[in-house]
């Protein structure tokens, strides 16, 4: 809907402030071009099913050894993946909080302070920041750092590529799988930089294609335990039961949990990459802002998302154990999906056809995951962290898309201009930091062999971005329950209570803690995990995780103590939210951002003493009344 006349006069205000100044506008997508309750299930949809439903059980049961062990390692995922998503709508909807004691037209009484929640992109850097706010400039380094290199889905599509591959017959070609990578990251930066309802369109066919295909998976795999024959597979064969037509050695307790392995790196290792399948849940956060009506229904929305994509994948998994025997055939397999359609159908083609059905779930992967990563490095970049001014603006930047230039000029509407809504923009600055480390990650693991080359990829994704940011989400959520002054206030105001009350913060903070440790223990002879199968030692990948988030610290040190005393200069960070009504929830409709480098103030000049050191930052936050 649209603004009331005086929002209206505020936003029309601020961009002509931009106009006239230095300061970046970067506006919010009006009310017909955010999100609705279906592209936000869609969003977590298409991003949790990829590979990792398809690839990842047979990384798991060759881990532990076990049909009952790894069963249970997916419904322990559910309970990860369901804490997650609580821990995030918790903070999603109760920060940033900006003080709105002017909203009404009566004048507030003196000391009066009104926190409401205004949603705003980015996810964990918000959360973060306000959990960890002193100082403010390391916060934002260690995750900016964090994210800008590690986050995006290189491992992905070098899977992407492999298994397209495969789809065409074209097996051990590593240099053409990792030429489909480049081309798929390539498109799908190409497509939100170009027409941004036209990614959201494509997102929401690939999130219900995968739906439609699991949904496939678990009728084809129940009905051929009950007995039907889809082909001339060995699961139609000798190795069932001739009278009820089933794989029993998979659900016979006596055998299903014999011979598990003992070593705390095989499960510990698996449980990562069940983490990391999970790990849908908070694409929708890093749009909170894209988003309409998000106190209202963005909460039930992403629940239910996730606990339909939960059930789908417990029961998949025991789809494919009511076909793949794992006595006889799976120990020597790569993923299970293809050995899946090969049990069944018992032909050349049904693994090929697989093959093409997982390149394209991952397709979706890359299409969301662009998305939504490039609007976090966006609110990275807006806080001037990016080596130079020019750099953090060009980054922060947003532009109309050549669609919107397309459709004004030969599908002009017929409005007075004045009524028009503005184009629809999109990051295409971001995107291409986006793309760049996209590449410069593919490039890194460019002498392995692609299946080692996803372990790799996935595994650092997955301990830093999943698990070690998680862990400081989760943990720092707790202590604005228990231990920060505002402890009181934060239960009695908070924008979602999830059920349990604490219980899913302490659950994620150990499953995150007990992987970050765990993670350094060497896996047994035999796991897919181990140097002889994934050819790299097995504390490489946590030591380059936490070696990128000191990284983020040493980068803390050059910004915040080291520039400053060189050049006699500190940073100073402007970002001024227009924020309005819409309906009945609080928005924010445009912003002025403004970051640079200038001369040091002196002795008792505005900033000392925020707990940000040397960093200064200036917000100012406009309300319309």
């Amino acid at each position: 809907m649209p603004y009331e006349a005086d929002d209206q006069q505020r936003v029309d205000e601020a961009i002509r402030e931009a106009e006239g100044s230095t300061k970046l506008l970067v506006r919010d997508p009006t009310e017909s071009q955010k999100l609705g309750p279906f592209t936000v299930m869609c969003t977590i949809w298409n991003r949790t099913i990829g590979s990792g439903i398809y690839v990842t059980p047979a990384i798991i049961l060759k881990s532990t050894n076990s049909v009952g062990v790894s069963l249970l390692l997916w419904a322990f995922g559910v309970v990860i993946g369901m804490s997650a998503l609580l821990i995030w709508l918790e903070l999603g909807l109760s920060v940033p909080k900006y003080d709105l004691s002017g909203r009404d037209s009566a004048e507030p009484q003196e000391g009066e302070t009104t926190l409401e929640c205004v949603p705003r992109n980015g996810g964990e850097k918000n959360y973060l920041e306000y959990i960890y706010k002193a100082p403010k400039l390391r916060t934002i380094c260690m995750y900016g750092v964090v994210y800008v290199i590690l986050g995006n889905l290189s491992g992905n599509a070098i899977a992407f590529g492999y298994y397209l591959l495969n789809a065409f017959g074209l097996e051990g070609h590593a240099p053409a799988a990792r030429g489909l990578a480049v081309g798929s990251l390539t498109i799908a930066c190409l497509l939100h930089a170009s027409w941004r309802n036209g990614g959201i369109w494509v997102n929401n066919i690939f999130a219900c294609l995968k739906i439609l295909i699991l949904l496939a998976v678990i009728g084809i795999g129940f009905a051929a335990s009950a007995g039907a024959k889809f082909g001339h597979g060995p699961v139609h064969g000798d190795t069932v039961n001739p009278t009820t037509g089933k794989i029993t050695s998979n659900f016979d307790t006596s055998s299903s949990f014999a011979n598990t392995r003992n070593d705390v790196a095989s499960y510990a290792n698996p449980l990562l990459f069940v983490a990391y399948t999970f790990s849908g849940y908070e694409q929708p956060f890093y749009v909170l802002s894209e988003v309409s009506r998000p106190k209202r229904i963005f909460a039930k929305s992403t629940i239910f998302a996730m606990g339909l994509v939960s059930l789908l994948f417990m029961l998949v998994n025991v789809a494919y154990f009511c076909a793949v025997d794992f006595d006889q055939r799976l120990n020597n397999n790569l993923d299970m999906a293809t050995l899946f359609f090969s049990e069944v159908f018992g032909n050349d083609l049904a693994p090929r056809v697989m093959s093409g059905i997982i390149a394209l779930s991952i397709l979706g992967n890359i299409v969301v995951m662009t998305f939504t990563a490039c609007r976090v490095k966006q609110e990275i970049a807006k806080e001037g962290v990016l080596i130079s001014r020019r750099l953090s603006r060009f980054f922060a930047s947003a532009s109309t898309t050549p669609y919107a230039h397309f459709k004004a000029r030969f599908f002009s509407s017929k409005l007075p201009l004045s009524q028009q809504p503005p184009p629809e923009q999109s990051p295409a600055a971001a995107l291409l930091l986006h793309w760049i480390f996209s590449m410069i990650m593919i490039a890194a693991t460019s002498s392995t062999i692609p299946s080692v080359a996803y372990t790799v990829l996935v595994s650092l994704y997955s301990y830093t971005v999943v698990i070690l940011v998680g862990f400081f989400v989760a943990s720092g959520l707790l202590y604005l329950r228990f231990v920060s002054p505002e402890r009181k206030e934060w239960k009695a105001n908070a924008g979602f209570k999830p059920w349990g009350g604490p219980t899913a913060a302490i659950i994620y903070a150990l499953v995150c803690a007990f992987l970050l440790i765990t993670s350094f223990f060497p896996p047994s002879i035999g796991s897919p995990f181990h140097k002889s199968a994934t050819q790299t030692e097995w504390w490489i990948v946590p030591t380059v995780g936490l070696s990128v988030m000191a990284l983020g610290y040493v980068y803390y040190l050059i910004l915040a103590y080291v520039i400053p005393k060189v050049r006699k200069q500190v940073l100073v960070v402007d970002r001024e939210a227009i924020i309005v009504k819409d309906g009945e929830e609080w928005v924010q409709a445009v912003e002025l951002v403004e970051a640079d480098w200038v001369a040091r103030p002196g002795p008792g000049a505005s900033g000392h003493g925020d707990g940000n050191g040397p960093y200064y930052e200036s917000v100012t936050v406009q309300v319309a009344k």
